[in-house]
């Protein structure tokens, strides 16, 4: 079995990102170990096995132990940025990691999500408290088909079902906190806009019909404010800062 132990994912850390490091093997949730720890910017909590993962609204997020990469960072954005793009910066970093150890294209879908052949191998969450961020990440690797979830509005994948191999979790952690932490570095300075050229061609939703609120429309371009635009049907357009936005088959 794969594992985010300390021993197998410290020889990936090629930053500060994961120092400090914190591993259970099982745990409720990796957002839990780190809201209101006060550790430093760039410790990340990470499991094996999450008993109470949570995705965005509410959702369930549930794997077999040892199959997926599951860790949150702390971290500390300054009063300047709008925390919720935090969310696509782990789907860009997320994204990237999965290219390069898969070497498939993969695709942001708005806000959280990220897509390889239209179905979802990665979520993302940010939540906030006080002056601090957290930022849970995580990625279907190892499970089988039979050990995903059916029934849900988007397919879900993992990297084996999709390439038919296998991955170590602990390589992909690492290279996904290096990933992040130099689009976190950017994105403190700047601002989205001074990430966009990751997130630009990997945009899942682009040209897709989708349904906000029951509007159906045709969804454009994520801003550099992070909203996305929406083209109604009769006319106007919305930009989405938050919320379902459902795709249209």
């Amino acid at each position: 079995m794969s594992t985010l132990a300390p021993e197998a994912v410290a020889p990936h850390v090629r930053g500060r990102f994961g120092k400090p490091y914190a591993w259970e093997p099982e745990c409720e949730s990796t957002q839990l170990l780190l809201l209101g720890s006060g550790l430093p910017e760039g410790a990340v909590a990470a499991t094996d096995h999450q008993t109470a993962g949570r995705g965005r609204l509410g959702r369930v997020w549930e794997a077999p132990p040892g199959s997926s990469v599951l860790l949150s960072v702390m971290l500390h954005p300054p009063a300047g940025r709008h925390w919720p793009e935090l969310a696509l910066l782990g789907g860009i970093a997320a994204a990237e990691a999965v290219e390069g150890m898969t070497g498939l294209s993969a695709q942001v879908k708005w806000p959280n999500d990220v897509m390889v052949d239209r179905r979802k191998v990665a979520g993302v969450i940010a939540e906030a408290r006080n002056a601090t961020a957290v930022l849970g990440i995580g990625i279907n690797v190892t499970q089988a088909r039979e050990e995903l979830p059916v029934g849900t509005s988007t397919e879900v994948a993992s990297m084996r079902t999709i390439t038919g191999r296998a991955y170590d979790v602990a390589t992909l952690a690492g290279s996904l906190l290096y990933r992040l932490e130099r689009l976190y570095d950017t994105w403190r300075h700047g601002g989205l806009r001074d990430v966009y050229a990751e997130l630009g061609s990997r945009i899942f939703l682009f040209g897709r019909r989708v349904a906000v609120d029951g509007r159906p429309g045709t969804a454009a371009a994520i801003g550099h404010d992070g909203r996305l635009e929406v083209h109604l049907d009769g006319g106007g357009t919305l930009h989405v800062e938050s919320g379902e936005v459902a795709v249209v088959r």
